[in-house]
């Protein structure tokens, strides 16, 4: 189906995911590539208003509800831009995929994972990143990178994002010819050199 490269970048929140795929869409750029630079949630206008609610609605949200809103994103998202940018050969940069619903809803709120799985697959029409890169770093590190304004996910707590890290590096474990662990405890110069060996490895 698809002609382009898709590429997803993965985290717990402050691991640096977000200037490493800015890095690396300029290092495309640079090279005459074409890509589309994207984020979950809240991807076009649809997924703007529901990223609005998932990381600011002021009320309790059951963590069912949070995960169909999640997956309600992702598959506009995949049909609206993902799909189509694919498909006229670009290289698609993605900001979290199926892998954050996975850690976050799956290992974080401890729901059931092959429902997870399964939801995941529904959402995407089955479609999975050619390359998944992790950014790993310690929870402490990661929650002083977010700083004192925190949005309704950063604010889980650390037993919460221990599980999400842990998450993580299982997901790395089960795929790994698609998921690669970076340490992004290191200089941002030498994770974005990191990075680059890996998708030159593509």
């Amino acid at each position: 189906m698809k002609d382009g490269l898709f590429i997803t970048f993965e985290g717990a929140d402050g691991c640096g995911k977000t200037t490493q795929i800015t890095l690396l869409n300029e290092y495309f750029n640079k090279a005459g590539k074409k890509t589309l630079l994207t984020r979950e949630p809240g991807a076009g206008i649809l997924g703007a208003k529901i990223r609005e609610l998932l990381l600011n609605y002021d009320g309790e949200v059951s963590p069912n509800c949070e995960s169909f809103l999640f997956l309600a994103d992702r598959a506009q998202h995949v049909e609206g831009m993902i799909k189509p940018a694919l498909e006229e050969g670009t290289i698609v940069l993605c900001d979290r995929y199926t892998d954050s619903t996975l850690a976050y809803q799956g290992y974080g709120r401890e729901l059931d994972m092959e429902r997870i799985k399964y939801l995941n697959n529904l959402a995407t029409s089955g479609l999975k990143p050619d390359l998944t890169i992790v950014f790993d770093v310690d929870i402490e590190t990661s929650l002083s990178r977010v700083g004192g304004s925190k949005d309704r996910m950063e604010s889980a707590g650390v037993d919460f994002f221990n599980r999400v890290r842990r998450g993580y590096l299982e997901i790395a474990k089960q795929e790994p010819d698609r998921v690669k662990i970076i340490d992004s405890s290191d200089t941002i110069e030498n994770v974005h050199r990191k990075v680059i060996e890996l998708v030159e490895n593509l």
